[in-house]
């Protein structure tokens, strides 16, 4: 079993209230090999939201708000059902605030990417789980 990030799955659940669906991830969900998850909406963000991104360690969003207190309570949500499930991997969306592995965009919301995780994706690699990044 392994959790993917909902919005991969094909649910409406980014911050624009659209999904991005990868046909591979929607197949895994299909047969009962994946659970779709999304740490945004787990830590009590509405959809659609304004855009976030991560600045100085902070999640910020377009308008200023601190928003980091709903992304860790997103990724402990995620983290629970992971070991719940007793998931092993994480199929997670690139370059979000939650999801991001390797690269995010720099919290100046002008489209820059820089070295570095999402909220979600680094609580679970520090707990042993293979997260994957997917486009």
């Amino acid at each position: 079993m392994m959790i993917v990030s909902a919005c991969l799955a094909g649910l409406p659940c980014r911050y624009d209230g659209k999904a991005k669906p990868c046909a591979e991830v929607m197949e895994l969900v299909r047969s009962g090999k994946a659970i779709p998850l999304c740490p945004e909406q787990l830590g009590g963000l509405p959809t659609p939201r304004p855009p976030c991104e991560i600045r100085a360690g902070r999640v910020m969003d377009r308008d200023g708000a601190d928003q980091t207190e709903a992304f860790r309570r997103g990724a402990e949500a995620v983290l629970a059902a992971v070991q719940a499930y007793g998931a092993t991997e994480a199929l997670l969306q690139n370059r979000s605030p939650s999801c991001g592995l390797g690269w995010i965009y720099d919290g100046t919301f002008s489209r820059k990417l820089v070295q570095g995780s999402g909220i979600t994706a680094q609580l679970l690699a520090e707990n042993g789980i293979q997260v994957i990044g997917i486009e």
